[in-house]
């Protein structure tokens, strides 16, 4: 079939156009944040790998997608992921009244990241909204458990935001940082079940990582226990034929991985404890002995890999940044480290906020997203990392042969 003749038949619908291009493209942002570094080894190293073939990578993990720009968890989002070279793809799976599998950061955030205040199933939301008066700011909760999959198909997402000045519904839903944008969102973004995400990473070309969210609902929920829970998502990847080989599950609850290490021993190899104890009192990353669990007993567990927020993985030293204590004691109990979010802090000319807090003396402007990611590259060696924009990402990790 000639080029013309292929044009001419998408043109009468009797061929679907492909999902995917297979060119792998990462836009002017890499170059834009490499102009901005200060002379030096990296930036000349960055700089040279112009004309370095881009490749796909599980180095370039795609968080929620790419909501950099894209509403998180919708297929445009994961599609542009993909496009930007994220060799893996995340699904945050939650569950609806009717105990299916979905794709939402969280439970109970509807109310932010789709239209749903804007439909008649804003009745059904736990929480009504309500406007903004005097010092209350405005406010909703709106749950996946609130509703049945049928009506959480009939929503559509949007970037994840909220005007807590707002008195309005209208106002309330626009509340899209100035640093993020509202452009790919104009006509809504596709949700998908765990099940669709998973056939549509496998179109992609990309691997999976669900990570498994914390219920906003008291368990069992209708007789469904967590166990049942954590089962239920392994397995529709059996269901699907994916290998646990490509698959990382992750969860901030070690009994969940540690449900998968004993019941589902293949899965449980590559499941990931993502690691929230910065929340917990007496917890410091600079110092090995507040850690319970330990590394060393997290690995006797059966845990390999751990993935605490970028911040705990470095320090700085002067002007220089190097790897952590915590880092340290990781990589010393042979455990695997991968990161999170690159790019989600917005501009960093205010020292980078939560996500760089720990080398906030050393970030001073946006190109400092590389010095911080080569810095968690060559001197704590992560695996992988998850990036609101995969762009940045694969053109790193293709200028750096990094697999």
């Amino acid at each position: 079939m000639t080029l013309k003749t292929s044009i001419a038949v998408l043109a009468l619908g009797l061929v679907a156009a492909p999902a995917f291009a297979e060119t792998i493209t990462v836009g002017p942002r890499p170059a834009y944040l490499i102009d901005r570094m200060a002379g030096g080894a990296l930036r000349d190293k960055l700089a040279a790998c112009s004309e370095t073939p881009l490749v796909r990578t599980n180095f370039s993990i795609g968080h929620r997608g790419a909501p950099l720009m894209f509403p998180e968890h919708t297929a445009e989002s994961h599609r542009a992921a993909a496009r930007m070279g994220a060799g893996i793809l995340e699904c945050d799976v939650t569950f609806t009244a009717d105990k299916q599998l979905v794709c939402r950061h969280a439970q109970n955030d509807l109310h932010t990241t789709t239209n749903i205040l804007a439909t008649p199933l804003a009745e059904k939301c736990t929480t009504p909204f309500a406007a903004a008066n005097g010092d209350q700011p405005a406010g909703a909760e709106c749950r996946t458990s609130d509703i049945t999959l049928a009506e959480f198909r009939s929503l559509t997402g949007k970037m994840d935001a909220a005007d807590a000045t707002a008195t309005t519904v209208e106002a309330y839903l626009d509340g899209t940082a100035g640093w993020r944008t509202d452009l790919y969102a104009s006509q809504g973004g596709t949700l998908l079940t765990h099940a669709e995400s998973i056939a549509l990473f496998r179109d992609l070309g990309a691997k999976f990582t669900p990570e498994l969210k914390s219920p906003a609902v008291e368990m069992p929920f209708d007789g469904w226990t967590q166990a049942d829970y954590a089962q239920a998502m392994i397995d529709e990847y059996k269901a699907a034929g994916i290998p646990a080989s490509d698959v990382w599950a992750q969860s901030f609850n070690l009994e969940d991985v540690l449900y998968w290490i004993e019941h589902e021993p293949e899965f449980g190899a590559q499941a990931v404890y993502l690691d929230g104890r910065y929340d917990v009192e007496g917890f410091d990353f600079m110092v090995p002995q507040t850690f319970e669990p330990s590394m060393q007993e997290l690995a006797d567990m059966g845990v390999n890999f751990i993935a605490p927020p970028m911040w705990m993985l470095v320090t700085a030293e002067g002007d220089d940044i190097v790897a952590s204590p915590y880092a340290i004691a990781a990589k010393e109990a042979g455990l695997k480290i991968i990161t999170w979010t690159l790019e989600r802090s917005g501009p960093l000319g205010n020292g980078g906020g939560w996500y760089f807090q720990s080398t906030k003396p050393t970030i001073d402007n946006d190109a400092d997203y590389f010095t911080v990611l080569d810095a968690l590259a060559t001197k704590v060696g992560i695996e992988g990392i998850f990036s609101d924009w995969p762009a940045t990402v694969t053109y790193y990790a293709s200028c750096m042969g990094l697999k």
